[in-house]
């Protein structure tokens, strides 16, 4: 039985940068989900709303863990070799997306309803009132909650463990195994975890409290 050292330290700190990969690629990959499912949701074209809200309610009403599985083992019987890394990318692009995409649609339908009408007196073309008018007014409503979400991204990483991707809890885990200290193990995954969480948590804080300032205005 190994003691709990430096180099078990370093290797949970260095599988910090797999589960900020993995983050970064679910948050970029669920951003582009997001805001074809956001624009979809408040789309003047039924059949868009329809798969959009499907698509949000089955992602959102089922288990991210749940999820992993079925892309992981589900993909070998369609005849499709993947690998861990692949599978907690896509699992979490699609939750992500689902998210995401209704946290924009709310940002979007908090846009001024006289913002809208201005843009329809005017003859844009949906496209155009959403480029033009719309979505730079709502970008900003989103930052905050957007911000916010990333948080809850990084700590969903976690659950990629379960499939094998060593990301910062499957890198606890192995270190556990060998050391049978459970306590502090996990007490440093847990510290790892904070230290990446609470920047970005203060952040989002700020830009919530700078929102409501600027909406008292």
């Amino acid at each position: 039985m190994r003691t709990f050292g430096w180099p078990e330290l370093w290797f949970i700190v260095e599988a910090a940068k797999w589960t900020v990969a993995l983050s970064l690629i679910a948050f970029i990959g669920g951003a582009l989900v997001g805001l074809v499912i956001a624009l979809s949701r408040t789309s003047e074209n039924g059949l868009a709303r329809g798969i959009a809200t499907v698509f949000t309610q089955i992602f959102q009403g089922t288990p991210l863990l749940l999820q992993l599985f079925l892309v992981f083992f589900g993909a070998p019987i369609l005849g499709f070799e993947i690998n861990p890394w692949v599978a907690a990318a896509a699992a979490l692009i699609l939750n992500s997306g689902a998210f995401l995409g209704e946290i924009w649609r709310g940002c979007i339908q908090a846009v001024p309803r006289g913002q809208w009408e201005a843009a329809e007196a005017l003859s844009l073309s949906y496209f155009w009132r959403m480029r033009a008018v719309v979505l730079p007014q709502a970008m900003k409503i989103a930052v905050a909650p957007t911000v916010g979400y990333l948080v809850q991204i990084i700590k969903g990483t976690s659950l990629a463990a379960i499939i094998g991707f060593t990301e910062i809890t499957r890198a606890g885990q192995i270190i556990n195994n060998a050391t049978f200290q459970p306590m502090l193990v996990f007490g440093v995954v847990g510290a790892v975890y904070f230290i990446l969480c609470w920047p970005l948590s203060l952040w989002a804080g700020r830009l919530e409290k700078r929102q409501a300032k600027a909406l008292a205005r």
